[in-house]
């Protein structure tokens, strides 16, 4: 049983001080690999574990394809700016194979998880004699695998899986005890800038969980051309996530007057505290019909946008 640390519970300082002793003591005189997405947790986790471990941690930003538009460079140039050396590594052929022809959303996360852990880090960990790897799972990861609402793919001992034993390395997860608001308080003590510890939410299977259906870099291009618009127009609203969905159904549309058989976009706003329950933000209709002509007009093969207003739950954050 995982005791929980709330927000309002929580002294930052003292919290990343025993977090530091406690990653040094695991890792000693080895190395320690660092899984960094530029999100919340892991941009988090990695500026722990760089005040823990210094050299000794090797942080890698893996490019697996399906991640915002120039998210990889972004991240890796931020992250140097703190003194955190990133390589990025190049797994999208990986990935894409490992998703082919999948179309059941718990398959695609299984997908996902072997191909992160098993092939891609248990390769880098082999190549770099690592023996652990640094990751920021939190509660509710945990809470939702374990209650069977959806496989989060950074969650193993929970499920009876030894890490070791599976991909010949221990993982450390000391953001484990948190929810996302305690993240965030943690992240701000750690001088992160506010563009990362205020960031929204972002799935760690990336944009392959925003796409019904099978996972192609065609689909995985229209979802991130949708979720760069949405993004931009809702910025500003101060929602806890925001994003854009892709169906998997052909709906009929009509375009210079003439039948079009294309595509839809779902698009969901969610406001919350900590994730585990969600409301649907209260948009004004002239933003949601800005929505619309933007994705429409610049996402090719779109006729359709369509806006979730079911809470979590029974709904949840993320649709697959």
């Amino acid at each position: 049983m995982i005791k929980e640390i709330t927000a309002q519970e929580l002294n930052p300082e003292l919290f990343i001080q025993d977090k530091i002793n406690e990653i040094k003591s695991i890792v000693g005189d080895g190395i320690a690999i660092n899984a960094l997405s530029g999100g919340v947790d892991s941009s988090t986790v990695t500026m722990l574990g760089h005040r823990a471990l210094g050299k000794h941690l090797r942080t890698i930003f893996v490019e697996n394809g399906v991640m915002r538009e120039g998210e990889a460079d972004q991240v890796a140039g931020f992250f140097e700016k703190l003194g955190v050396t990133v390589k990025v590594v190049d797994a999208r052929k990986d990935f894409f194979n490992a998703l082919k022809g999948i179309t059941d959303p718990e398959e695609k996360r299984e997908a996902i998880t072997q191909t992160f852990y098993k092939n891609v880090f248990g390769r880098i960990v082999r190549e770099s004699g690592a023996k652990y790897l640094l990751q920021g799972t939190i509660l509710t990861d945990v809470d939702e695998t374990v209650a069977g609402i959806k496989r989060q793919h950074n969650v193993f001992e929970q499920l009876g899986i030894d890490p070791q034993a599976a991909f010949g390395y221990k993982i450390i997860e000391p953001l484990i005890q948190l929810r996302k608001d305690g993240v965030r308080k943690v992240g701000r003590a750690l001088g992160l800038p506010a563009l990362f510890f205020d960031r929204i939410p972002f799935p760690g299977p990336a944009l392959s969980a925003r796409v019904i259906g099978e996972v192609t870099p065609e689909r995985i291009e229209t979802v991130r051309k949708a979720t760069k618009i949405v993004e931009h127009i809702l910025k500003d609203t101060q929602a806890f996530q925001y994003l854009a969905i892709l169906h998997e159904d052909r709906v009929t549309g009509m375009r210079d007057g003439k039948r079009e058989f294309g595509q839809q976009i779902e698009i969901r706003c969610w406001d919350s505290t900590d994730a585990r329950k969600a409301t649907p933000t209260h948009l004004p209709f002239d933003t949601l019909e800005q929505l619309a002509r933007e994705i429409v007009n610049n996402v090719p093969g779109i006729v359709s946008v369509t806006y979730n207003i079911a809470s979590k739950p029974p709904s949840t954050i993320e649709a697959v």
